[in-house]
């Protein structure tokens, strides 16, 4: 199994910055796809931004322009900078790991326990 813990969250006012951080721990074959989703209170979770295979990104047009995806494979962990945050990006946020382990193993799917992002007007 693989575990996933965030890190980074917090209390933040509008206009200020975030660095939320996830470590996998556990046997990693290779990743399909990493992302960083969020779900704002009374919500669904919604993807917010990730990164496919190699190293393509994308991201929520509510975000493009002020939040970053990025990792770092030698320690297999992933972050979120988020910039000009804004009260509607409060929520928990969570990171998803896609991974598999061997070459013709299914997928599998692994999520962190999440961590709280509240940006106060």
């Amino acid at each position: 199994q693989l575990r996933l813990v965030e890190s980074g969250g917090g209390l933040v006012q509008t206009g200020g910055s975030l660095r939320l951080s996830c470590s996998a721990s556990g046997s990693i074959f290779s990743i399909d796809s990493m992302g960083w989703y969020r779900q704002p209170p009374g919500k669904q979770r919604e993807l917010v931004a990730g990164i496919l295979g190699p190293g393509t990104t994308n991201y929520a047009n509510s975000v493009k322009g002020r939040f970053t995806i990025s990792r770092n494979n030698a320690l297999n962990t992933m972050y979120l900078q988020m910039n000009s945050l804004k009260p509607e990006d409060t929520g928990v946020y969570y990171c998803n790991f896609k991974w598999r382990t061997n070459l013709l193993a299914p997928s599998k799917d692994s999520w962190g326990q999440g961590t709280q992002v509240t940006v106060s007007s």
